[in-house]
């Protein structure tokens, strides 16, 4: 059996596109679119992969809490346009034509974009819906009387509603625009962690986690006095769930993983990881910045009690991420920053919140951008998230079976569950090297740590080669990838071992 054989990939299998399911795909879309619409000190992580106990200093703060009213916000759904149907089987030709930018050459030779957990490329649709929002609709939201005013409050919203759909959260007061999958943790830890986590409580996190998911909760441990937990990963680079369990008790107050690893591409369990997370009563924060642009997500299915991504990974714009949070915990939290819109009266001695989520986005938020995240949104869901996932399958199989038949070439992380990241080394010659090898080729991937050191230093390295698949990617692209790591080791670059 070859490697690309022991890997499934989402749990599905790379098998060919059904003409019928995309069909059916696009008609429930086309229903959908035509109906109703001062920093503590921080404790460094432990050098091993062994389950941790990360000791903190002792801090305390408060807020003062407020009443929560019904926000006041008005909604009006903005028309969403009818998406054309994709007609017969997935035409990656056709969906490149999409994307401005791979018509771009770098040092000469056509671009190869194999950088897509670092950013993912933008479809001429997002570009446009930036261009129209500026064109026609430029106004701050939710407070004037004015033509513009109602137009970008309504551009805003549908976003919004477009983001809960995707997802598949309950309601759009679920959703709080943020700058990214990063403001999101912090928001969750420093306002929900701010208010529920106590000295001696447990946060429990895994050996996989982005900085962004470890660095919040260090800061957040350390003021608190809380006790940092790390579950391990085997050498496969998935989760132990036997000692993800065995880490969870009475005092495990939060639970925060990857959905997706950026610096592995294992995909975690995490249905199962938040179910014993809540038989310990814990709550459970999921990030999904390199889930959403892969596979379905139904934040509903899953139970998580948050879950955060960021709308550059999704071929939506830069600054702009979402926080899912359910509603109750939203409207429990008090808000971590202060300011207009969301506040409902304010007098010198105390401030009225909104309910969620204007409670959390104060200050004029990224307007523009949320609506280009609705457009990111729209163009996944035209394709069919289904359809993706099958598309990378078959690319990353393809890939790993092609890289791991190089001499020297070591894959870093072989999950049975993998989204489109292959991260390897290769004997002789650092990352750095082999990127801007790569790079006089016209490939654009990452070398480094990918922030992720943990994760490599499990298997004692400190940085990777990094390509990571988007569904623009080719057979051709990959194989041309394979090429150019050859004639690396042949001396063709004129890098030498």
């Amino acid at each position: 059996m070859s490697p690309a054989d022991e890997i499934k990939v989402g749990g599905l299998d790379a098998v060919p596109f059904d003409e019928q399911l995309i069909a059916h795909l696009a008609n429930e879309l086309f229903a959908e679119a035509s109906g109703p619409p001062k920093a503590p000190p921080q404790t460094a992580l432990p050098s091993t992969p062994q389950a941790a106990a990360i000791p903190s200093s002792t801090t305390s703060w408060s807020v003062p809490t407020a009443p929560l009213p019904a926000s006041r916000l008005e909604f009006r759904p903005e028309v969403i346009p009818q998406l054309a149907p994709r007609a017969g089987q997935f035409d990656v030709a056709s969906i490149r034509r999409d994307f401005p930018i791979l018509q771009e050459t770098a040092h000469g030779k056509p671009l190869v974009w194999l950088d897509n957990a670092a950013t993912t490329q933008k479809p001429r649709a997002v570009i446009d819906r930036l261009r129209h929002f500026y064109e026609h609709e430029n106004s701050n939201i939710h407070r004037a009387a004015h033509a513009l005013a109602a137009r970008s409050t309504d551009a805003y919203e549908a976003a919004r509603e477009k983001v809960r759909r995707f997802l598949n959260a309950s309601s759009s007061n679920e959703i709080v625009f943020v700058r990214g999958a990063t403001e999101a943790i912090n928001l969750v830890a420093k306002a929900w962690g701010g208010q529920n986590i106590r000295a001696g409580d447990e946060i429990l996190l895994t050996w996989l986690e982005h900085h962004s998911n470890i660095v919040p909760w260090q800061q957040l441990a350390a003021e608190k006095g809380a006790v940092l937990r790390v579950a391990p990963i085997d050498d496969r680079g998935q989760v132990i769930q036997e000692e993800f369990e065995r880490l969870l008790g009475p005092r495990t107050r939060i639970v925060a993983l990857s959905h997706v690893s950026n610096a592995l591409g294992t995909i975690t369990p995490v249905r199962e990881l938040v179910a014993a997370a809540h038989r310990h009563g814990a709550r459970v924060l999921v990030d999904g910045a390199q889930a959403v642009s892969h596979l379905r997500v139904d934040v509903q299915d899953l139970d998580a009690d948050f879950y955060v991504f960021s709308g550059h990974k999704v071929f939506g714009p830069t600054g702009i991420g979402a926080l899912f949070g359910k509603a109750a915990l939203l409207n429990a939290t008090i808000p971590w920053q202060g300011g207009g819109n969301m506040i409902a009266d304010v007098t010198f001695e105390r401030t009225v919140y909104h309910a969620a989520p204007a409670r959390f986005e104060a200050g004029t938020g990224n307007i523009a951008d949320a609506v280009g995240l609705g457009a990111a949104v729209d163009y996944v869901q035209d394709i069919g998230i289904e359809n993706i996932t099958r598309h990378e399958g078959e690319l990353l199989a393809h890939a790993t079976e092609l890289l791991s038949r190089i001499p020297g070439l070591r894959l870093i992380g072989t999950a049975r569950e993998k989204a489109g990241v292959l991260s390897f080394v290769l004997d002789g010659f650092r990352s750095e090297d082999v990127g801007a090898a790569l790079d006089r080729d016209g490939i654009a991937v990452r070398s480094g740590h990918h922030c992720a050191q943990p994760a490599l230093r499990r298997y004692g390295l400190e940085s990777t080669v990094r390509p990571s698949l988007a569904l623009y990617n080719t057979h051709d692209e990959i194989d041309y990838l394979a090429a150019s790591i050859r004639r690396l080791q042949s001396g063709s670059h004129g890098v030498s071992p």
